[in-house]
């Protein structure tokens, strides 16, 4: 069933708002992304319904040139799409609104013009589990390949280890890999109580 409203959920399954009940013994709930409520409270600045700021397509609030916003809270055009689409709530979105909007406040301090924000989807992964790991990598010159397995863990745990990289700098990450190399070997690997 798509694009119906689950009203409640019991042990025994789910009741839709039309008053239909689905019994499930496994319930997953995607829900989606929401901004924080405080952002529709903040005077002078334009929301959307899920609290997220409009932004223009240099990432400065529709209503304020001097406010940028970034990541979830930015509810950013992404004209490639439709005329309704917004760039997605991801990390790497997130990160490439964060690259953007450090070169434009540059450009602004400099005296310079702002450029406009263009997301690239480079593809999706996705672990599941310690084992399994499934996605798609997106590139100019194959166009989306489906990956999974040993080579989409990989993948996975490389870009894991950028990210930490970018967050943390080289130092902090060789000691976490350090002592995680050792918490794995005196951790047991089933509970054992």
């Amino acid at each position: 069933m798509l694009g119906v409203r689950v009203v409640e959920v019991t042990a025994e399954g789910m009741r839709t708002a039309s008053g239909e009940f689905v019994r499930a013994a496994a319930k997953v709930w995607a829900a989606g992304v929401k901004a924080p409520d405080f952002l529709k409270d903040i005077d002078g600045l334009e929301t959307n319904r899920i609290n997220q700021l409009l932004v223009k397509p240099t990432l400065q609030t529709t209503l304020d040139d001097d406010i940028y916003a970034i990541g979830d809270c930015a509810a950013c055009p992404w004209p490639e799409k439709g005329a309704n689409a917004n760039v997605p709530p991801r990390a790497q979105s997130a990160h490439q609104m964060a690259s953007r909007v450090l070169g434009n406040l540059r450009n602004r301090l400099a005296g310079r013009a702002q450029k406009p924000y263009r997301y690239v989807d480079y593809g999706s992964l996705v672990a599941l589990g310690h084992y399994s790991t499934v996605g798609n990598l997106m590139g100019n010159l194959m166009g989306s390949v489906m990956i999974e397995g040993f080579i989409a863990r990989m993948v996975y745990l490389s870009l894991y280890k950028m990210h930490q990289l970018a967050l943390f700098g080289p130092l902090r990450v060789g000691l976490l890999m350090i002592a995680s190399f050792f918490r794995k070997r005196l951790h047991p690997r089933i509970k054992l109580h």
